[in-house]
């Protein structure tokens, strides 16, 4: 299977401008710039190819600085699944599968992209795939207290038996009165057959992805299928940069984990 992930990045961010390029402190105390870190972890997966898509050509000459392929895309893209389909229009090689390693999500881990992949070869039907985490308490208190601050910031899912997803939220979901429903954090990284993506670009940005600011929900309120592959953090801590504010949280978590 030909794989291509794609790291999108713009750099006019309406909660946090100019993001690819802040600089995160790692475990030996050198910095490096949030997009660095994010190819980084797209080029620990095996076996793929990688590219980072960007509208901004501080991004591109940062990128090229460090050793990445890059593809200039429109600054019309308004979502990172956008950008990766217009990314892969200029490819002259057909991919079987596109991740979209969103440009914000340095700690994701290598295997929580093959879990993605492999996905694909017993769930024939899906359209796309995303991880999901169980939360932990830590996890859940950062999420609820993002939302108590009027920050938006994680997000959560809901998909049922069978893993097919129903709704994805920037609030705490579900709702519960006990403490024994499970609450699961949406990782920020997508697989798409290239069919779903082309598809997703002939379709209008629906009242559901504008209310939340989800790209995936499009997919959803157009009757596509969107597995949630449920992934095992292996005691490793996750979160994305969505805010100024997570900065220090991903720098202690470099440090925590050891990756310089």
């Amino acid at each position: 299977m030909k794989v291509l992930i794609v790291v999108p990045a713009r750099f006019e961010s309406s909660r946090f401008p100019g993001k690819p390029l802040v600089e995160l402190t790692g475990a030996d105390g050198k910095t490096k710039s949030l997009i660095q870190r994010s190819w980084e972890a797209a080029k620990s997966v095996k076996n793929v190819d990688v590219v980072v898509a960007t509208d901004d050509i501080r991004i591109k000459q940062a990128a090229k600085g460090f050793g990445a392929e890059v593809v200039m895309t429109s600054s019309n893209c308004a979502n990172g699944t956008e950008r990766c389909a217009e990314a892969i229009s200029f490819m002259d090689f057909e991919y079987d599968l596109i991740v979209n390693l969103q440009g914000d999500a340095p700690l994701s881990p290598a295997w929580f992209v093959q879990d993605l992949i492999d996905s694909f070869k017993t769930n024939v039907d899906a359209d796309m795939a995303t991880p999901v985490l169980k939360c932990d308490k830590e996890t859940i208190s950062a999420l609820k207290e993002d939302r108590s601050m009027g920050r938006v910031g994680g997000t959560t899912a809901i998909f049922d038996k069978n893993n097919k997803a129903l709704y994805f939220s920037k609030e705490v979901l579900p709702y519960s009165n006990t403490k024994d429903t499970p609450i699961y954090h949406h990782v920020g990284i997508y697989a798409y057959k290239p069919k779903a993506l082309k598809e997703y670009i002939s379709w209008s940005v629906g009242p559901l992805e504008d209310g939340e600011g989800l790209e995936q929900l499009r997919f959803l309120e157009n009757g596509g299928y969107i597995n949630c592959v449920e992934v095992d953090g292996m005691g490793r801590a996750f979160w994305e940069v969505n805010n100024p504010s997570d900065v220090p949280k991903v720098n202690s978590m470099l440090k925590r984990l050891g990756i310089s």
